[in-house]
């Protein structure tokens, strides 16, 4: 069987709704790259399409028309960006791999930094960002679930999972070994490897439009990191659970020594009713986490797959082509 020769890096950029970001975007990887001595151009930028509703696709495919280094990668349906990743991971053949957004929030001129950073031995280098550009909902809920993280997955402290990261390909190979559907990227990091170092980097606005990443998604995405990566969720539905059956058992003694004490029942309806809402509720949070649980096993025991190409350009002749002449 060919292997296609190892190239010294690979960008993989998830893409969707950045039609008119993406020329820019590719001239600024470009004018960054080719300064990078030791790349001397070999690299490769792979664009991964999640079925974006624009011409996000049609444009990759002039991109790479273009250039010799451009690949894309067209799913057939969409499937969020880290499920996108893991198909850009797949066509990857630098010994390094770059993640990064669509949107230039993510400069290009901070590659060298995390190069560098990795360069010290480290496996996995995050961006960390100075001051963030997003909405304050955003921003407030990257912090909780930055904390999550630290009970769920073990993420050590005062470290932001970004998606501005470079890795070792070893660290790609060993992501690339999880089959299941829901893929939660900086989970699998850190269930292969801590030696993980940061560099900190400034955070841009957008160059064109708004976010296609909503509450939606974040919970979503959330969830994937709650219930794909710890069994913490379980844990504690069990622990309420056991709480209030002490509790229950608690009332139950002391309504029974009050019927011999004082020879009536306490008053109070609506304290009985309050009481039963609440344990239904815990009982119906338990039951919702754990079908949570059950139906992501069943999903994985079928197969469903991460993702569905529809379509590439480039990756045919990247088997062949180890260095890239000047564009």
């Amino acid at each position: 069987m060919h292997n296609p020769p190892r190239l010294g890096l690979s960008v993989v950029i998830p893409v969707y709704g950045s039609e008119k970001v993406l020329p820019e975007l590719t001239a600024r990887l470009k004018a960054v790259l080719d300064r990078i001595g030791h790349l001397r151009a070999n690299y490769e930028v792979i664009f991964v399409c999640d079925c974006s509703p624009d011409k996000s696709w049609e444009t990759i495919l002039a991109l790479s028309a273009q250039y010799s280094w451009v690949r894309g990668i067209l799913l057939r349906m969409n499937v969020g960006q880290h499920n996108a990743l893991m198909a850009g991971f797949a066509q990857a053949r630098g010994k390094i791999v770059i993640t990064m957004d669509d949107d230039l929030q993510h400069s290009p001129s901070d590659i060298p930094a995390l190069l560098d950073e990795l360069a010290r031995g480290r496996d996995v280098v995050f961006a960390h960002f100075k001051q963030r550009k997003h909405a304050s909902w955003k921003i407030a809920g990257s912090r909780l679930n930055g904390i999550l993280a630290g009970y769920l997955i073990q993420k050590p402290k005062g470290l932001y999972l970004s998606p501005f990261r470079a890795m070792k390909a070893t660290i790609c190979n060993d992501i690339l070994r999880y089959q299941g559907p829901y893929v939660y990227v900086d989970g699998l990091i850190l269930s292969v490897t801590r030696d993980i170092g940061t560099v900190e980097v400034d955070h841009y606005d957008r160059y064109l439009g708004d976010s296609a990443y909503g509450f939606k998604k974040s919970f979503s995405l959330w969830l994937k990191m709650a219930t794909g990566f710890s069994i913490v969720p379980l844990r504690v539905t069990s622990f309420l659970g056991l709480c209030f059956s002490g509790l229950g058992f608690l009332l139950a003694v002391i309504f029974i020594i009050q019927k011999f004490t004082l020879d009536r029942m306490p008053d109070g309806w609506s304290s009985l009713m309050v009481a039963i809402l609440i344990v239904g509720g815990v009982q119906l949070l338990a039951l919702g986490m754990l079908g949570e649980y059950m139906g992501r096993v069943l999903l994985t025991l079928n197969s469903r797959p991460q993702y569905l190409i529809g379509e590439t350009t480039g990756l045919s002749r990247a088997e062949d082509v180890s260095l890239h002449k000047e564009d």
